[in-house]
């Protein structure tokens, strides 16, 4: 029993300091990122930041590219997590929609980085992942539209068209949000929820609406 006890503690201590040294890394690359761009960056730059030997650094990541990947991959996960819990559970069309420009624009406040290095790299992406940052941040905004409208959430118009709609003003302004943020940190999540408002009174609303907004 003692034996077992110590291995399984031996494998707990690997495995966090495994994910403290990811963790390390992605945090250094990250302010590498802001402070130098992401093509000036370079991995000797990022190692530096983190204390930790070159060697350890090729145990987690090969490349930069490994790096934008990993902080885009769990940029993603989070946010469509949100996505598909907000939009699923959504009673309303306003719901639907203010809850699905809201998990964007909140997840955009939390790591405006990510997505305007996103946006500046389209072709990075594209070879990573066969699609640019929006096409994978709605990958199920289709169906969940189709949904809505035999839910009769929506009304039932060319459901292609509307979608395009949705993402085109949520690919802008997500943009925005990302830069007033950069600007203005401790106003990030402010911003986003300014912002999820503006865009569901613009859909349910139409231009007329907006006047109304403060």
């Amino acid at each position: 029993m003692d034996m077992l006890q110590t291995t399984d503690d031996a494998v707990g201590k690997r495995e966090t300091n495994r994910i403290r040294n990811r963790n390390a890394i992605l945090a250094a690359a990250r302010e590498c990122f802001r402070e130098k761009g992401y093509d000036n960056s370079t991995i000797r730059d990022i190692v530096r930041r983190t204390g930790l030997a070159a060697g350890t650094f090729y145990n987690y990541f090969s490349s930069k590219q490994d790096i934008f990947a990993a902080l885009l991959t769990d940029f993603l996960n989070r946010l469509n997590t949100d996505l598909n819990q907000y939009r699923q559970t959504s009673a309303t069309a306003r719901d639907f929609i203010h809850t699905t420009y809201l998990a964007l624009f909140m997840a955009t406040a939390d790591d405006p980085l990510v997505y305007q290095l996103a946006h500046r790299n389209d072709h990075a992406i594209r070879d990573l992942f066969g699609s640019d940052l929006l096409g994978l941040a709605m990958l199920s905004l289709e169906e969940d539209i189709r949904n809505a409208v035999e839910r009769e959430l929506l009304p039932d118009v060319d459901q292609h068209y509307l979608c395009a709609a949705f993402s085109g003003v949520a690919y802008e302004m997500s943009l925005r949000v990302a830069e007033r943020t950069h600007e203005s940190p401790d106003k990030g999540e402010h911003e986003a929820r300014q912002a999820a408002h503006f865009a569901s009174t613009l859909f349910m609303g139409g231009l007329t609406q907006l006047s109304t907004l403060s």
